[in-house]
């Protein structure tokens, strides 16, 4: 049987979450855990610099950690491009600055403040002077998948019908509807997150680990050995197969 892999869902600016969830892996597989983190660590809440500092620290220390990029981490990357790029993506009308995205939460998390008052150019110079280059850096690095042991990690999700080794990155930060109404077998289990759901779930041939941090919601951490999948919670596993 293939060693413990962990997973952890879109953490939304959560650092306490994140905390609590790391406490609950290394309490199951100890402190060299092999954990893949699903992308969008910025936004909505409350300290996304909290958990940039974490996760960028925590690889500068050689954990054994995966950092994939979700679409909220490409749209901040993106802002703080000289002259900041807009994504395509986004509904019309919205930009990472609107009020149903998060990047004024994440950006007052870096102490900018009056954000509503500036224009988006002044706005963007501030930033790139204090978010940390570490941080910037971190943002850059960020790989899009990964496949081991039988399971494909990705943010959003893959396009059906394409073998896992040709996907393309819009589809791997945005997906949703093509991917989630497939239900063919694509290869790998796809362990993705970016749909909040209530709480996570586990549909055969994908499991959704986004169970709604940015939203207040519970953050979850999930372990996968062999092709049984569990969510991690205080009194231990429960299994989501």
């Amino acid at each position: 049987m293939s060693s413990p892999i962990y997973a952890i869902g879109d953490i939304h600016g959560q650092r306490a979450m994140l905390e609590d969830a790391l406490a609950l892996i290394e309490a199951d597989g100890g402190a060299d855990a092999r954990i893949v983190f699903l992308g969008d660590y910025v936004d909505r809440g409350p300290d996304s610099r909290g958990v940039l500092d974490l996760l960028s620290r925590g690889l500068a220390e050689g954990r054994n950690w995966t950092c994939l990029k979700g679409n909220h981490d490409r749209m901040m990357e993106w802002y703080l491009d000289t002259p900041p790029r807009h994504d395509p993506y986004l509904l019309v009308g919205y930009d990472w600055m609107h009020e149903r995205i998060g990047g004024r939460e994440t950006l007052a998390s870096y102490g900018v403040t009056h954000i509503e008052r500036r224009r988006m150019f002044e706005l963007a110079d501030e930033a790139r002077t204090t978010v940390p280059q570490t941080h910037l850096e971190f943002l850059r690095n960020l790989p899009l998948t990964h496949h081991v042991d039988g399971l494909f990690f990705v943010h959003a999700g893959i396009r059906p019908g394409v073998s896992l080794d040709a996907q393309v990155e819009t589809d791997l930060l945005w997906i949703r509807a093509e991917f989630h109404d497939d239900r063919r077998d694509h290869g790998a289990l796809i362990v993705h997150g970016h749909t909040p759901l209530d709480s996570p779930q586990h549909y055969g041939n994908r499991v959704n680990l986004d169970s709604g941090a940015g939203y207040d919601r519970p953050l979850t951490a999930a372990v996968f050995e062999g092709e049984s999948a569990w969510r991690l919670t205080k009194k231990g596993r429960v299994s989501m197969d």
